[in-house]
């Protein structure tokens, strides 16, 4: 036994060293022979044999040994895998030259466990039938793999059975003796010196301060004169916009365009457009609102000054158009006529491709619920047939169970009956290592003696020292030094000064420096004060141009508004009437397939929250269509200044 064993040992361990990317074979088998050339004649010709073997058929041992770590030598270590490539080599290539009993003789030289495991996982017939020889037919020709590999195994298996039986038997045998307890050792602390006791520090005395002022309360009120400038200026601007809506409303007949081919209006037949002009809101210093939100938006420097020159621009335009009609220049009336044409009928176009997609969207919706209803038969075919596979499986499961329960009771009682003569021998063991154990102990006791001793005379010596230190220590020294701040060193140094003078002449530069920050600290407050006052009044200015805007856009938009109101719906398209019409047919037939699938009593008797759903979504999609077109027809009047500007 121990001869194989050490020859297997030594053909794991060069497996071990060889590596394909950097040895070849012939070199490695070389390197081998040369450092064996100490065992005898037969050994080293076995060895070598066995060596060379595993690495010509080296994929072949790699397909059966990785499969093996993945199914059933999972708790197998890595270091043992050359050790499985050579059982495998001589199982499948040298059984019929060594002979059973001398394979036999082999694999009781190595460890039980893990032969038992290998052999039984290798020589099942499944395995060595369907996927083993599938691998290696992928390396060999199939006819060559069957005759020489796999039909020898075949006819080994058997007698390889009772060998995996019988190595079961002697692990059965010879079960592994429980590990006793060892001795768990106990620390003890280390004894050192106590510390010094620290000095308790005298307690510092906290400083008196002195009653603070009051806050004034002029600091959270706004003074009178701030009150009364606010009330002129509203009152100012006020007048201004009444002024401003008095000449929009008063224009002269040169500034109304007109098509060329209508003539004057008399002084007499012009009314106005409005008696009376709306209140304007107020609006905050620095603080605008969007036309259709509550928020306010906060303006900076840069965007006051951009839009004030882009009003102070518009009214220069507006002048220059003035000056071209009192010259005598034309309108763009019927060009502006004729683009409304246009965006109307753009407009009604876009409505009808909006009718489409809704009609479409509906269309889909219905065809997704015919395949729903096509979905939910096929489910229901499918889980009548998973339930009679289940309840199939469940009952093969149940007599698996009964028979693995049986076997197990019978594993139990063998146990059982093996501890009993374990018992017997575990006595004996105990008796023997109490007695060795006590005499460790009384060995133990005596290096324990001499080891305090001479502890106590170490721990004396370190005492006398420590306390030769401490007296050094406790020796009073001279500490600190005297120093005159008003004596000048006498370096000889130019500029030389005594301390006291030297911070004297730090506090007038730090005093002269602190009155230049003030000065330039006042100039700057006054640029600041003269920007904000320019800020201001572009501030009022744009605010009066908004509100003139946004009068005049309104009028426009009350004359859009009339206008609209007058024409009817317009037609329908074919292509909303084709896709009404392929609805209602897929509605039908989604009902009649509702009535063939036989649906439940409670879900047909609610149909009621889907129908709701549905008329609420196309109650969004009816609503987001008023919304776009509520928009396009704002962007359109939005667009009428900026026409008349390129008209001018």
């Amino acid at each position: 036994m121990a001869y194989y064993e050490k020859c297997i040992e030594t053909v794991v361990e060069q497996l071990d060293k060889f590596n394909p990317e950097k040895d070849s074979p012939e070199q490695f088998l070389e390197t081998v022979s040369t450092s064996l050339q100490t065992l005898s004649t037969q050994t080293q010709a076995f060895i070598l044999e066995v060596l060379s073997g595993c690495l010509q058929y080296q994929r072949l041992l790699t397909i059966v040994v990785d499969a093996f770590y993945v199914r059933d030598g999972r708790l197998c270590l890595w270091a043992d895998y050359s050790l499985f490539e050579v059982i495998c080599y001589l199982a499948t290539f040298q059984l019929d030259e060594l002979g059973f009993q001398l394979f036999c003789n082999i694999i009781k030289s190595q460890p039980l466990d893990k032969m038992c495991k290998f052999l039984r996982f290798f020589f099942n017939p499944l395995n060595l039938c369907s996927w083993i020889k599938d691998e290696w037919s992928l390396v060999y020709e199939i006819a060559y793999v069957k005759e020489n590999w796999i039909d020898p195994l075949m006819r080994w298996q058997p007698k390889v059975q009772e060998l995996i039986s019988q190595l079961e038997r002697m692990l059965a045998n010879h079960p592994s003796l429980p590990k006793t307890k060892a001795k768990v050792t106990e620390p003890k602390e280390f004894n050192l010196s106590a510390p010094r006791p620290r000095g308790i520090p005298v307690p510092e005395r906290v400083p008196i301060l002195a009653k603070p002022r009051p806050v004034p309360r002029s600091t959270y009120q706004l003074p009178k004169e701030q009150q009364l400038l606010e009330i002129t200026k509203r009152y100012n601007r006020r007048k201004a916009e009444e002024l401003l809506l008095r000449a929009n409303m008063e224009e002269m007949r040169c500034a109304v365009p007109r098509s060329r081919g209508e003539p004057l209006v008399q002084d007499s037949k012009k009314q106005p457009r409005l008696q009376f002009g709306p209140r304007i809101l107020k609006t905050p210093k620095l603080t605008f609102y969007k036309p259709n939100d509550n928020v306010p938006v906060k303006l900076n420097t840069a965007a006051i000054l951009r839009e004030g020159a882009l009003y102070q621009r518009q009214v220069e335009k507006e002048l220059q158009r003035v000056d071209q009609l009192v010259d005598g220049a034309g309108d763009f009336s019927e060009f502006l006529e004729w683009q409304k044409r246009m965006q109307a009928k753009d407009r009604e176009e876009q409505l009808a491709a909006g009718e489409c997609r809704r009609l479409q969207g509906k269309l889909s919706h219905e065809e997704a619920i015919l395949a729903r209803q096509h979905l939910m038969q096929e489910n229901k075919q499918k889980a009548n047939q998973k339930k009679e596979e289940t309840a199939e499986l469940m009952q093969q499961y149940a007599e698996r169970r009964l028979q693995e329960e049986r076997s197990m009771k019978e594993l139990v009682e063998q146990v059982l009956e093996t501890q009993k003569n374990v018992k017997v021998a575990q006595t004996k063991l105990l008796k023997v290592r109490q007695q060795i154990v006590q005499e460790v102990i009384e060995e133990s006791r005596e290096l324990l003696q001499r080891s305090t001793e001479a502890a106590k005379e170490e721990q004396r010596q370190r005492c006398e020292l420590i306390s030769q230190l401490r007296a050094l220590e406790m020796q009073p020294t001279r500490k600190g030094k005297l120093v005159d701040l008003t004596q000048i060193p006498g370096y000889g140094l130019e500029g030389e000064m005594s301390i006291v003078e030297l911070r004297e002449r730090l506090a007038l530069l730090k005093e002269s420096q602190r009155r230049e920050e003030e000065e330039k600290r006042d100039q700057i407050i006054q640029g600041k004060r003269a920007k904000s006052q320019e800020l201001q009044n572009t501030v009022e200015q744009i605010s009066l141009c908004r509100a003139a805007m946004g009068r005049s856009a309104a009028l426009r938009w009350e004359e859009k508004k009339a206008l609209s109101v007058g024409p009817g719906a317009p037609c329908q398209d074919e292509r909303v009437l084709e896709l009404q019409r392929r609805i209602e047919e897929k509605a039908a037939e989604r009902h009649k397939q509702a009535a063939l699938l036989h649906v439940s009593a409670p879900r047909a008797a609610r149909p009621k929250p889907r129908a709701q759903l549905e008329a609420q979504h196309w109650l969004e999609l009816e609503r987001s269509r008023e919304r776009r077109l509520r928009a396009l027809q704002q962007e359109g009047s939005a667009c009428g200044p900026a026409r008349r500007l390129e008209a001018a």
